[in-house]
């Protein structure tokens, strides 16, 4: 890793996807910031698959892009996320969690989140 931001950006995504089951660990496609340099120890780490979308092409990351204009709504383009505290973005992942998505039928990020996770107690093999 070539500095301590993508050390830090390894070492807590890696972190947070480990809390997770493998099963839900599915491959993440990013652009191409700095940040993901350590992709492959992250892939490493947690067994999920890292793909960069190609440039100008934010098609390729619908995700990512319509979650970016969501947080926009509580921090501008380009914001130094240091100065916000950890509850504070707690706060703003719970709201975005919390929101209906029509992508997800008008559920809630977090209701689809409960019901997979209730299924995979369930039936181990039941997620794909």
């Amino acid at each position: 890793m070539d500095n301590a931001g993508t050390k830090s950006v390894v070492d807590n995504s890696s972190a947070v996807l480990n809390r997770e089951p493998e099963v839900l660990r599915k491959p993440m496609t990013y652009d191409q910031g700095r940040e993901l340099h350590g992709h492959k120890i992250l892939t490493e780490r947690t067994g999920v698959q890292i793909y960069f979308a190609d440039p100008d092409s934010p098609w390729q990351r619908g995700s990512k892009e319509n979650t970016n204009g969501l947080l926009r709504q509580y921090m501008p383009k380009g914001s130094d996320l240091s100065i916000y505290s950890q509850e504070e973005l707690d706060a703003i992942a719970l709201s975005l969690n919390t929101r209906p998505r029509e992508t997800l039928g008008w559920k809630t990020p977090l209701a689809v989140y409960t019901e997979h996770m209730i299924r995979l107690q369930l039936q181990p093999n039941s997620i794909h």
